[in-house]
């Protein structure tokens, strides 16, 4: 490794006797540049290297033969350290690389679901099979096919198809969406839906469209995201939610490795978001402190760690 060599030829040639002094700082060189060209490097073999060389100019601590040892230790140590976290967020690339492809494999598969949920619904009888306690068990979507409307869930959001008439304008509609109330029909007729939503709803974030001239979609986002609903207004036929089968992108389906790469992402990007040090920053951070504590005779008293 060049820094070690570099090093040993440079105490080899500046120690010429064990009485020479440490030179003089350079007025134009003073420690709190230095300490600051140290800190702007990345990585912490950079680091060290600056360090080092900080250390041979400012002290004759390299005349000692034992300390020569301890440093070559430490910066071996470094180097080794360094190895093993490329080769780790090698790893992780590739993880990460495995789970997009595993995501994009179930967004491919999306439409051979909704193919199999159309021919369900048309061996099922009048919606859905009616289970113990009167709940019914859920559709492909986590939700309910009924005779004048239908609707699926995720843990994010709840989105209600209703056939109308083909051709139908959406002036011909009437959709009221609040925070704990939905009313929807065609206008001049009954409503097909109108009752007390099962959760409240951020009303901001709900909206509906007329699909094809044929159905109304309405979206509605979920105040509570933790938790499934078991229909979409109170007093329609209810779903089993012990028998809800989440998304194959959810984390819990991922295996261990993938999963932890996944995880770690997120994480980098909320602590991004907040302003905060990522993972990356933290470990760098964590060999700075270690480094400093097992060289106290290094003063680091005007040096910021961010």
């Amino acid at each position: 490794m060049a820094v070690i060599s570099e090093f040993e030829e440079d105490t080899q040639e500046e120690t010429p006797s064990s009485s020479s002094s440490p030179p003089p700082a350079s007025p134009s060189d003073p420690d709190e540049e230095t300490l600051a060209s140290v800190l702007a490097k990345k990585g912490p073999l950079p680091f060290l290297e600056t360090a080092i060389d900080l250390v041979r100019r400012r002290s004759d601590f390299f005349e000692d033969e034992l300390a020569v040892g301890k440093v070559v230790k430490a910066v071996n140590t470094a180097k080794e350290k360094v190895d093993a976290d490329e080769r780790l967020k090698k790893r992780a690339a590739e993880d990460a690389a495995k789970a997009e492809k595993r995501l994009k494999e179930a967004a491919q598969k999306a439409p051979e679901k909704k193919a199999e949920a159309r021919d369900q619904k048309k061996e099922e009888a009048a919606g859905n099979t009616v289970e113990k306690d009167g709940l019914r068990k859920p559709n492909s979507g986590n939700g309910l096919d009924l005779d004048n409307y239908s609707w699926t869930q995720t843990l994010q959001e709840v989105t209600v198809n209703i056939p109308v008439p083909q051709g139908t304008k959406s002036r011909f509609v009437t959709c009221e969406i609040k925070k704990t109330h939905l009313k929807v029909g065609l206008k001049g007729q009954p409503p097909v839906l109108d009752g007390d939503l099962y959760q409240p709803v951020k009303a901001e974030d709900c909206f509906w469209s007329i699909e094809d001239g044929k159905s109304i979609s309405i979206l509605l986002t979920k105040q509570n995201q933790m938790e499934w609903w078991k229909s979409v207004v109170k007093g329609e036929p209810e779903i089993d939610t012990q028998k809800v089968e989440p998304e194959n992108s959810k984390l819990s389906d991922l295996d261990p490795e993938t999963r932890q790469t996944v995880e770690k992402m997120m994480f980098d990007q909320r602590q991004k978001s907040m302003g905060l040090p990522t993972s990356d920053d933290m470990q760098k951070q964590e060999i700075l402190k270690n480094f400093m504590a097992q060289h106290p005779e290094m003063d680091f008293s005007r040096a910021k760690i961010a």
